[in-house]
């Protein structure tokens, strides 16, 4: 991926402060998100993503992963809940960046039929790169309304986290499993944080009606600057969401960082090897 392609977003300190929900998105595109960029280009490349392929990315965050299929050629569309990170989505994938090579504009929105072009062509391609896209209530009417809106055939991918054991950031976030049935916060993003399952993935393209048809592991280590990148980058994925509401954010924060303590670095970067795992299923 060419690194001029990403827009990235930087926050003023000078500027008036921002509510939470905006400056969490911020840290979401400009610390975490690429975290799991060895998983997209994984599996990008495995089913080769490029031009003729129609992708729609369900909770597509800031529209990284989405940015990377579109420098690949492909015509993508996104959803995301969260309306921050939505925003944050269009200003990096509507133009300037468009420069008609992918089929047009990026369709952008909350949920698949918001994206779907009304008699065009259908999605050769669905992604569920975020576990906490499936996290929170039934996922199957998500998955169920992106597969009608996709090919007979096309592949949908579910990713999650893999084995515990080689998962470092797991245990970090058992910081936040105590309240794991915790409401979800106030800008859309689900709270709390378990474990998964070795089937879940398969589970849950069953209950959605796709058939199972491959899968693959990726290493995906989270690698932050310093402790309080590594803060605001965790803060922002919503899954200590939870632990907050049963406590207060300075009491998590400080469990936080007793967690992470063992994975700082003597240079002072925070480094925690993670393997995801993903799920191709066919419509």
């Amino acid at each position: 991926m060419t690194p001029t392609l990403v827009r990235q977003h930087h926050i003023d300190p000078a500027s008036p402060p921002r509510p939470d929900g905006i400056a969490r998105a911020r840290d979401w595109a400009e610390i975490q998100e690429r975290m799991l960029v060895p998983l997209y280009e994984a599996v990008y490349e495995r089913l080769e993503t490029g031009p003729g392929t129609r992708l729609l990315g369900l909770g597509c965050g800031s529209g990284l992963a989405l940015l990377m299929a579109a420098a690949r050629g492909a015509q993508v569309a996104g959803t995301e809940r969260n309306p921050r990170r939505l925003e944050l989505a269009r200003e990096r994938l509507l133009p300037p960046y468009d420069d008609g090579s992918a089929g047009g504009a990026p369709r952008l929105g909350r949920g698949p039929e918001d994206v779907a072009a009304p008699g065009g062509p259908a999605f050769t391609l669905v992604t569920a790169f975020d576990p906490q896209t499936y996290a929170e209530g039934d996922p199957v009417p998500l998955l169920a309304a992106a597969g009608a809106a996709a090919e007979r055939g096309s592949p949908v991918v579910l990713a999650g986290w893999g084995p515990a054991e080689r998962c470092a950031t797991s245990a970090v976030l058992r910081v936040a499993s105590r309240p794991a049935d915790g409401p979800p916060d106030g800008d859309g993003t689900p709270g709390g944080w378990r474990p998964g399952g070795r089937d879940d993935l398969e589970d849950l393209a069953h209950r959605a009606g796709l058939r199972p048809d491959g899968s693959g592991r990726v290493a995906c280590p989270f690698g932050y600057a310093g402790m309080e990148s590594a803060l605001r980058g965790l803060m922002s994925t919503g899954l200590l969401d939870a632990a907050v509401a049963a406590t207060d954010p300075e009491q998590v924060e400080k469990e936080l960082t007793e967690a992470l303590h063992p994975h700082l670095r003597a240079d002072g970067t925070v480094w925690m090897p993670n393997v995801f795992r993903y799920l191709i299923a066919r419509v």
